[in-house]
């Protein structure tokens, strides 16, 4: 095997996947350092926005109008999701909101069900052929997904780092007893958690379901990756997010050159396991779980 066969076979399509788990791992990050709980509902999450997403380009919208349009529903169903469902278990012990977004991860799973079906849908027919850069052999789409992550997360990055809500939001992450005596609003920097995390959720989802196909399982294939991308990285740490997801996804794809396919999935798994043993608070020391 020569390296452009590996750049385009291997090293290309695990960035393309690490970028969509990382937009994801963001999501559950931001959750965690703000909320104090792991979102598991967050795969189906993205497969909503993924299948909304389908729903507005059947109805004649492009792609690129489609997806902010997605990005700002999904992350207004996760607002309403948390007012409805996770709101009264604020007091309550963390783990009964763990368990209660599994009831809402079967819930949205049973709502892309029945609306949508359970059989593959894409949003273009046809074979997509790839350009040739200097060997390389890169798809559009593989493009946008790229350029969306950079641009997500340098958006962001400045967001948390000077706006007002930005350093609330931090502030909330390091010491929210300290954050509320100082006055911050807690119910603001909750909800404005969720517009951002829903939005990167959808965005996954929508990714994922541009470059492979949609199923209306393929939330939960996601969740296991995108939790090992989180704590990867350091839970909490948005670039942490990042680095973890671009790992996972290489390390599943290289791992097809010295494992049978079928196990590719695992290796999210062992990553998560063995960052769980060896350094629960990932690359760049985020907080434990």
């Amino acid at each position: 095997m020569d390296m452009l066969e590996l750049l385009n076979f291997y090293i290309i399509p695990g960035l393309v996947l690490g970028s969509i788990y990382a937009l994801g791992a963001i999501g559950i990050t931001l959750i965690y350092a703000i909320l104090r709980y792991s979102h598991l509902a967050h795969g189906d999450l993205a497969t909503l926005g993924a299948f909304i997403a389908l729903a507005l380009v059947q109805a004649g919208a492009p792609l690129l109008v489609a997806l902010p349009a997605t990005m700002a529903l999904t992350a207004l169903i996760a607002i309403g999701i948390d007012k409805g469902f996770y709101a009264h278990l604020r007091d309550r012990p963390k783990i009964i909101t763990v368990m209660s977004s599994l009831g809402i991860a079967l819930m949205i799973r049973a709502v892309v069900q029945v609306v949508w079906g359970v059989d593959a849908e894409t949003y273009s027919r046809g074979i997509v052929r790839p350009e040739v850069y200097w060997g390389l052999r890169i798809k559009d789409r593989e493009l946008w997904t790229l350029a969306f992550l950079i641009a997500a997360v340098v958006v962001l990055q400045l967001f948390l780092a000077r706006s007002k809500w930005g350093k609330a939001m931090r502030a909330m992450s390091d010491n929210p007893n300290l954050a509320l005596l100082s006055g911050i609003d807690n119910r603001k920097v909750i909800m404005l958690t969720w517009i951002i995390a829903g939005g990167l959720c959808a965005a996954s989802g929508v990714f994922l379901g541009l470059n492979t196909e949609l199923k209306s399982m393929m939330g939960w294939g996601m969740l296991l990756p995108m939790f090992a991308a989180a704590v990867l990285g350091g839970v909490g740490r948005v670039e942490g997010a990042v680095l973890g997801g671009l790992i996972v996804g290489l390390a599943e794809e290289l791992s097809v050159l010295v494992l049978p396919g079928e196990y590719k999935a695992a290796m999210a798994f062992a990553i998560l396991l063995f960052m769980l043993l060896v350094r629960p608070t990932g690359l760049l020391r985020g907080k434990v779980l």
